[in-house]
Formats: C-alpha cells, sequence, structure tokens
C-alpha cells in the first residue's frame, strides 16, 4: 500500500526498509496514534516485536527513571525527568520566586504573586491585611489552585479570607483583574512548547495555537460564577452560553491563535513585540527549573503554557501543563492539534534515529535531541531532499539502512522573528575540540527561542551558565521596551 507522504520514487528507494515502530498504551492520545499512522509508522506489537523493537513511545503520565536510564539509542520518550518542578503549581511557584529574588523582580515580574499553601500561609494573611489597608480597607481579589490538579478543578476566586476553602496544597495567587476582553468575554492564550533538550537547553515555541474563552461576560461583581472567570473548555462546555453567538466570539469556547493575532492587528496591535514577550516569558520560566531537572538522553517533551493578556497587552503566565490536552473537542482543535503533532515529529528527527554511516542505532543527539537538518515540510519525515540530492529513504528502525542520510534541505525562518533565529544561517561551529551541532532554528510551525544567540549558546553547553543567559535576556528585554 502506498505511504500517503510519499512519491512513488521515495517509496522505490525505500522498498527495503521497514517502517519506524511508535509504541502506546492507553493513556496516548488518538491523534498521536492516527498521524502516525498516516505517516507511515507501525504500531508496536510486543506479541510480533523484540522489547527493544521500537523507536518512539508517547504516552502521557511521565516514566520512571530506570525506561530512561535503559533507552536504546534509536529509541524515543516524550517526556523528560522531572519536569513536574514546571508543571506542578506549587514547584513552580518556588522556583519562580527563588529567580526573582537571585535576579530582580522585573525580570519575574510576568507572574503574579503567589503564595505556596499551608507553607506561606502566614505570609498570605499578612500581605492580604497589607493590602486591605492600603486600599481602604477595601478586599482585593484573589485566586486559589490546587497544586496538582488540572482543567479548573478546585479553583476558587474570592475576596473574603473565610472564602478560602482549599484543604489541600494548593497555591494562591493575587487575581489579575483588568484582562483583556474580546467582546467583553475574558480569555487566555494556550502556548505549545516543546523543550528537545535541557543538556544542553533547546526550546521551541508552536507560532500556531488555542485561545480559550471564558463563556459569560466578565464581571467583578460575581467571582463565584465560574463561566465569566474561568477559560477552562472543560467548565465552559457545560456552560448555559456556550452554543450561543457571543459578541465578537461567536460559538463555543475557542479560537485559534492566528485568529486571535489577526484580531489583535485589526486594533494596530504589534504582534511582533507580544510574540517576543511571550518567547522572554518562556524561556525565563524554563530556565528557572532548567538546572534541577535530571540528565537524560533521547528524550524530547510538550509543554501547554497558560498566559493571560492584561488590558495593557502584558502577559501573565498562569501555569503550565504537563502532557496538555490533544483531543479533538471542536474545529480550532482538529486545525490546530493534528498539524502541531505532525511538526512535533518533524522537530524530534525522527530520520535521524540511526547512524547512516556505520548501519548501527544512532548515538543520542544531545543537541536538542537530533542530528540537524531533519526537520521540513510537515507530513513528511524530515524535508525531502532538492532534485540534485536524489530521493530520500523511508522513515525505518534500527538495523542496515540503504544510504547515509543526506543533508536536507529548509524553509528559511520568518523575517519576523530574526531576532530569536540569529543561529539559523550556520549549522554546524567549529570548536577547539570538534564540530558544535546547532538546534534546527525551525520544524513545521515551531520556531527555536532558545538558543537565541552566539552567547546564549555557548552559556548552555557543558553546563548551564544561568546568570550569562539572564544578562542576554535583560538586553533582550530592554531592547524591547525601547
Amino acid at each position: 500500500e502506498r505511504r500517503p507522504y510519499l512519491t512513488a520514487e521515495e517509496e522505490r528507494a525505500g522498498a527495503a526498509l521497514k517502517p519506524l515502530v511508535f509504541r502506546v498504551d492507553n493513556t496516548t492520545p488518538a491523534v498521536v496514534q492516527s498521524v502516525l499512522l498516516e505517516r507511515g509508522w507501525d504500531r508496536f506489537d510486543a506479541r510480533q516485536q523484540s522489547a527493544e523493537g521500537w523507536n518512539l513511545y508517547w504516552r502521557t503520565p511521565a516514566f520512571h527513571m530506570a525506561q530512561h536510564a535503559n533507552l536504546k539509542p534509536w529509541q524515543r520518550l516524550n517526556h523528560h525527568p522531572g519536569t513536574t518542578q514546571l508543571t506542578r503549581k506549587d514547584h513552580l511557584a518556588r522556583h519562580l520566586t527563588y529567580m526573582r529574588r537571585l535576579y530582580g523582580p522585573s525580570l519575574y515580574a510576568f507572574s503574579p504573586l503567589t503564595f505556596v499553601l499551608p507553607a506561606d500561609y502566614a505570609k498570605f494573611v499578612a500581605e492580604y491585611f497589607r493590602e486591605q489597608q492600603a486600599q481602604g480597607g477595601r478586599h482585593g481579589c484573589w485566586i486559589g489552585k490546587p497544586a496538582a490538579l488540572s482543567r479548573g478543578r478546585g479553583i476558587v476566586i474570592f475576596r473574603e479570607l473565610k472564602d478560602l476553602t482549599l484543604n489541600r496544597a494548593c497555591v494562591v495567587q493575587k487575581y489579575i483583574c483588568n484582562p483583556l476582553l474580546v467582546g467583553r468575554y475574558k480569555c487566555d492564550l494556550r502556548i505549545y512548547v516543546c523543550v528537545t533538550g535541557f543538556r544542553p537547553l533547546t526550546i521551541y515555541v508552536y507560532q500556531e495555537g488555542l485561545v480559550r474563552f471564558a463563556t459569560e461576560k466578565f464581571d467583578l461583581g460575581h467571582l463565584e460564577n465560574d463561566y465569566a472567570h474561568l477559560t477552562n473548555c472543560s467548565i465552559n462546555r457545560s456552560g448555559p452560553s456556550y452554543g450561543k453567538v457571543k459578541e465578537v466570539v461567536g460559538h463555543g469556547c475557542k479560537w485559534t491563535l492566528s485568529r486571535f493575532f489577526s484580531y489583535l492587528r485589526s486594533g494596530d496591535v504589534d504582534d511582533l513585540l507580544l510574540w517576543q514577550k511571550i518567547h522572554c516569558v518562556v524561556i525565563l520560566t524554563v530556565l528557572a527549573i532548567a538546572p534541577s531537572v535530571p540528565s537524560a538522553a533521547n528524550c524530547f517533551e510538550l509543554f501547554g503554557f497558560d498566559i493571560l493578556l492584561d488590558d495593557t497587552l502584558k502577559p501573565w503566565l498562569l501555569e503550565v501543563n504537563y502532557s496538555p490536552a490533544l483531543s479533538l473537542d471542536c474545529s480550532a482543535d482538529v486545525s490546530v492539534k493534528r498539524k502541531l503533532v505532525h511538526d512535533i515529529i518533524e522537530l524530534v528527527c525522527v530520520n535521524g534515529l540511526r547512524d547512516g554511516a556505520t548501519g548501527a542505532p544512532s548515538r543520542p543527539h544531545s543537541a536538542g535531541g537530533c542530528a540537524p537538518g531533519k526537520a521540513g515540510r510537515p507530513g513528511t519525515e524530515g524535508a525531502r531532499a532538492s532534485s540534485a540530492q536524489g530521493p530520500r529513504p523511508r522513515p525505518h528502525t534500527a538495523g542496515p539502512p540503504a544510504a547515509k542520510p543526506r543533508p536536507q534541505s529548509r524553509q528559511p525562518p520568518p523575517a519576523e522573528f530574526a531576532p530569536y533565529l540569529s543561529l539559523a544561517p550556520a549549522r554546524t561551529c567549529q570548536t577547539e575540540t570538534s564540530p558544535r551541532v546547532l538546534p534546527d532554528p525551525q520544524a513545521g510551525n515551531f520556531v527555536l527561542v532558545f538558543p537565541f544567540n552566539e552567547a546564549t549558546l555557548g552559556a548552555s553547553r557543558n553546563g548551564l551558565n544561568v546568570k550569562r543567559i539572564i544578562q542576554e535576556l535583560q538586553k533582550l528585554t530592554s531592547k524591547q521596551r525601547s
């Protein structure tokens, strides 16, 4: 049967090669399985294949450290170890507080004032009454979130201290009372971030995503109305206004990110500057936990950053989601998430799963988890070579290759992201000892945001020089303000 993403010539060239194999469990998203089958992969069958005869294992929960330690060079996992430090709300709050204390409040001002309860309860109460006194006796708004729950479960928004009723580990944050409203509806942005390596640190941001809307009009007079204050789709789908045509927003509760940015541009908003601010939020957030993530090769991870814009268009980090939902519940989901999965497969460089020169399984690639030049047009396993280079072989499992993989042509990255892509012109840099492999600047809609220049590239090699990276980010943010 013809593989849908290969030309007849390419299929003849790879006829002797076995397809790559993906492993799943009952938590693997259906869209991931669908996309991999569409791309010509085979599903792993333990009854017919050896225990090590797979190339990619994608599932929702974390892997055990033993699974990371026993990985073969031709295998990839879709989670890094230890990243709940980023996605569990109390852990992230502690890391961001530490970075704010170390490098000053201005750089980490994108995170609302946060207290981790019960440990910080006394500090929170002191701040609560200090603010009340400063506002002439008026209570401010706060939001409490369980530390380890998702999908809006257990969230409470309150003014009165007696209304904080959470009975488990949680975080309490200053509630942002001036969100950007679209047709009087609150919204937030789901930004997809793929970290392809922590040693060295390599971060990509997806330039498409989702915008999630509350389904009732924003009203600080009714903090108990979840449909007006929470944007979680799992909550708003059950709301009475979900199916109604809402002012500007329309039906449902989701837009694509591209539609949202088009809406902003119609109001003369500088969307490039906004993207740059979002990129900085992502880098600074990941940087806060990067030094404490255990070293592990051959893995990557997709995160969902929830970012709220206020009425000055300042991005605020709300939380980071582990295994962000990939269910296809509406047309916006279908438009974004299928392409997202395709582009992740491009990004993790599946054609680099073997060593084409020797026929042996490939060695682990620490630079973004892959060899250079392996991502390209969506829907293929790497960009096709130019006609001068000849046809590309099919993706395949470890074993004797038909030919050494050839360099692949790439679309140049969009000019508007040039401040973050100064590494794009060169693919390798000579060091005193050996060539240095650079991460790809782009794969589909994924754009490299870290490292973003030679200084940050050097500061992320042979350990992570956080202080040097912070200095480069301070230069970048000062340019944004000027």
